[in-house]
């Protein structure tokens, strides 16, 4: 597997991401290794809060609710999946699949960090990944937080605006990364934060992660996908943890899966589950700070 590095001084000029990064080498269950990039804030000793990102962005999406997070006591992890943010990039569409993304992620957060209990916050493939890693990997995951996520098995088509997407990204000769994020906002995405999303991608060959996520999204029942999607669900079914779904009101991509996520996982029984107003697909965006103090709220309840 060939992979790039992103110059690192494609980032200098992010002057609102202030956190030291650090590598190491992940590995996932078939062998295939890369170097996963991660910053963390907050005292060494505070709960544990993983911020998993999705599809195109990076660990700078979490850069209003980092802050909020690391005040109320939390040491925050936020990792740049492979092909992403400051990570390693594969350079072909065939290096990625749903396997080796969830065994990468597994590999940074217990074989090099050692982590347990965590609260682990998914949102868009973030979700995907950490929902499987919830399952498949007992008492990593302590608490969950979905948000604007599912764990979809291809037995249910995706709707209309996700299809979209898919065929967008896969025919643009030139995939404008920024623009992509733009779109999922309601709020206006500023200029500089437009390049910082940019940042990752000096050009096409860059790009491949972006392009490749929504590929191996399962959207039929003999995905290659679909049987480990479903051996997940079955834990999940009958695992009581506490659960928050936390979902935007303006998202029409994963809406359908909120009612799935609070009828099906016992932890979210009881609970009363936000709806971030006036925010789009990246609440993270649009709503950071409010999010954060979802979060925090959730921690401090049974």
């Amino acid at each position: 597997m060939d992979l790039l590095q992103t110059p690192p001084e494609r980032f200098d000029e992010i002057t609102d991401f202030p956190y030291a990064h650090s590598r190491a080498t992940v590995t996932a269950a078939d062998g295939a290794a890369a170097e996963m990039a991660w910053v963390e804030h907050g005292p060494a000793d505070g709960p544990v809060v993983v911020l998993l990102h999705g599809e195109p962005t990076w660990g700078y999406l979490y850069r209003h609710m980092i802050p909020v997070l690391a005040e109320g006591g939390c040491r925050v992890v936020v990792p740049d999946l492979i092909g992403f943010g400051r990570s390693d990039k594969p350079t072909q569409v065939t290096d990625h699949s749903y396997a080796r993304h969830v065994g990468w992620v597994r590999s940074l957060l217990v074989d090099v960090l050692e982590l347990r209990g965590v609260t682990l916050f998914g949102q868009d493939w973030g979700g995907l990944i950490g929902l499987r890693l919830t399952a498949e990997e007992p008492g990593l995951v302590g608490r969950l937080v979905a948000s604007n996520t599912g764990l979809p098995t291809g037995d249910h088509d995706m709707p209309p605006v996700w299809w979209q997407f898919r065929r967008a990204v896969e025919s643009a000769e030139q995939l404008d990364v920024g623009r992509l994020v733009a779109s999922g906002c309601v709020k206006p995405l500023s200029t500089s934060a437009r390049a910082a999303y940019d940042a990752p991608f000096p050009d096409e060959s860059f790009k491949v992660g972006p392009r490749a996520m929504p590929l191996i999204v399962p959207t039929r029942p003999d995905d290659p996908a679909t049987s480990a999607n479903r051996a997940a669900w079955r834990v999940l079914d009958g695992l009581d943890i506490p659960v928050l779904v936390a979902f935007s009101d303006s998202d029409p991509i994963t809406a359908p899966m909120r009612p799935v996520l609070v009828q099906r996982l016992p932890g979210a029984a009881g609970r009363d589950h936000p709806t971030i107003v006036g925010a789009g697909h990246f609440l993270q965006e649009d709503a950071g700070p409010v999010l954060a103090e979802y979060v925090l709220a959730f921690m401090r309840t049974p």
